[in-house]
């Protein structure tokens, strides 16, 4: 199946917003936001992650969407998505074509994420933060959706949450629960 950004526009036209603006479960958990970018390299649709330096306070080493914690100068989460994407990604956010937020996501280190979907220009000049960002990590989606590179993962001693396998880097967790929701309502039966 060729993904192309005309379908993933198509497949993202109809979705106002899947989001439950502080759920009763998240009240106790600090609001992040997070942009899955989507952009064209060498003639693919790609995903924008990248890994975080041991450096930072929160999930240091791990593979996540550019995008962090609320500051109280956000006026809402979506500011907040596109401050900490300009800051670890040097993305500026008119460059940002906002489709649609996912459903919110929990983290064990206490933040409820609300993702954005975005699509970005082709060659964009990244500019990553040192502090933040070890690694930029440019992931064709044809290979998301290959399933050799779906992994099951254990938590708390039950099997069922999906990871991806991206060379030796492994996506999981919220970043893999937000990418599997991505997926599932750009691709028609996906699993």
């Amino acid at each position: 199946m060729q993904i192309t950004l005309d379908s993933i526009r198509d497949s993202l036209s109809s979705i106002s917003s899947l989001i439950i603006d502080k759920p009763e479960d998240y009240i106790s958990l600090a609001p992040a936001g997070v942009f899955l970018l989507v952009y064209v390299k060498n003639e693919e649709v790609c995903v924008l992650l990248n890994k975080r330096t041991d450096r930072v306070e929160h999930h240091k080493g791990e593979i996540c969407f550019p995008g962090g914690a609320q500051d109280t100068e956000d006026a809402t989460i979506l500011d907040t998505a596109l401050r900490e994407t300009y800051e670890e990604m040097g993305i500026i956010g008119k460059d940002v074509e906002v489709m649609c937020k996912l459903d919110q996501v929990s983290t064990r280190s206490s933040f409820v994420i609300t993702p954005f979907v975005g699509i970005i220009r082709q060659s964009y000049p990244f500019h990553s933060s040192q502090i933040e960002v070890s690694e930029v990590l440019e992931v064709p989606l044809s290979l998301l959706i290959d399933k050799a590179n779906w992994r099951e993962q254990v938590v708390n001693g039950q099997s069922g949450e999906m990871a991806y396998a991206y060379g030796e880097h492994l996506v999981w967790g919220a970043t893999a629960r937000i990418l599997t929701q991505f997926l599932e309502l750009i691709v028609p039966n996906l699993r």
